[in-house]
């Protein structure tokens, strides 16, 4: 199966059967991309937790509520 990266465009083969190709053909919302992207994203934001500025907003907060 051929699929093309959100990021760059490049086009990647993948196997016919594997699960990540059942995803893409099943759900058309999931995205495909590539591992050097994957691999940049990552670092960026494994950098960006490292300043201490990093907010994820759907983190839930912890209540005294039992």
């Amino acid at each position: 199966m051929k699929v093309k990266c959100v990021m760059c465009d490049k086009i990647n083969d993948i196997e016919d059967f594997s699960t990540l190709a059942k995803r893409l053909r099943n759900r058309p919302i999931h995205t495909y991309m590539c591992d050097s992207c994957k691999a940049r994203i990552e670092k960026r934001t494994i950098e960006r937790k490292a300043t201490g500025l990093f907010y994820t907003p759907h983190q839930k907060e912890k209540s005294d509520w039992p």
